[in-house]
């Protein structure tokens, strides 16, 4: 997988269960940005033991993947950090993320790179300071469970409120593009690709997955389309011409806050 993006950059986050080793190898195949060994929610009290094993033993033979542990206030969240604390590259993805989770994973792998999975009403209202914990290099949002916890029935848009915020603490925190919560839908392409394109226009960057049949959707989806990229180059061309200066483009007006736009258009290449 060392072709793929980092998993700063990546578009797709599949989930694999971490008690299915014979399912790893074909996650890796999916051509899913990066895959998330799961050791939480895919994961019974009786597997949990053996899906950590398989986990390090994954990571141990060079193979590349983001872990997700169990939760903090679980009695497996210990013995899953010490397990994996001495795994070179250490990527951890922490659900029920707050700051003191974050401060709880630091202390025992301190080298590890933590995906904030915020789920909690405790998570979102910490979200400033989450965002700027060094450890933590992106936030992904768990919808599902937020709307639980929140007590607020529906898990669409009736909390792209709760997006937004986090899309406003990635960017003042400096991190990469966050990462949207799963869609139940696992085989309808227009379902999965409107939550793809409503997160996208919330500033999300990636979502996670949880069926190799979403992951071309997700990738797609978060893509630049080639009307995009024609857009942007014409923008950037006629924005040069006119030294800076405002100009129109399609009959609209186009200035500077547009360059940087089309810009970040063209540089998405992941």
């Amino acid at each position: 997988m060392s072709d793929l993006p980092a998993f700063e950059k990546a578009r797709s986050f599949l989930f694999v269960p971490g008690h299915r080793p014979e399912r790893f190898a074909k996650a890796q195949a999916s051509g899913a940005h990066q895959i998330i060994l799961d050791l939480e929610d895919a994961v019974a009290p009786a597997d949990k033991l053996a899906a950590r094993g398989h986990a390090v033993d994954w990571l141990s033979q060079g193979n590349q993947a983001l872990v997700r542990i169990n939760a903090p206030d679980t009695e497996w969240f210990g013995d899953d950090v010490c397990a994996l604390a001495g795994m070179p590259d250490l990527a951890v993805v922490l659900p029920k993320a707050d700051p003191s989770s974050v401060k709880a994973l630091s202390a025992i792998a301190p080298q590890a790179r933590i995906i904030a999975l915020v789920e909690t009403v405790a998570g979102v209202l910490q979200l400033a300071e989450l965002a700027r914990m060094p450890a933590v290099r992106r936030i992904a949002f768990g919808h599902l469970d937020f709307s639980a916890d929140a007590r607020i029935p529906g898990t669409g848009g009736v909390l792209d409120m709760v997006r937004f915020q986090i899309a406003l603490h990635s960017r003042d925190g400096e991190l990469a593009m966050p990462i949207d919560g799963v869609t139940v839908e696992l085989t309808d392409e227009a379902i999965i690709a409107a939550d793809v394109a409503r997160a996208r226009e919330l500033g999300f960057g990636a979502k996670l997955c949880i069926h190799p049949k979403q992951v071309d959707v997700v990738n797609r989806g978060f893509a630049p389309s080639e009307a995009e990229r024609d857009w942007a180059a014409r923008v950037i061309a006629a924005l040069e011409a006119a030294g800076g200066a405002a100009v129109q483009v399609d009959g609209k007006m186009v200035d500077k806050p547009m360059m940087t736009r089309a810009a970040a258009i063209l540089a998405d290449v992941a």
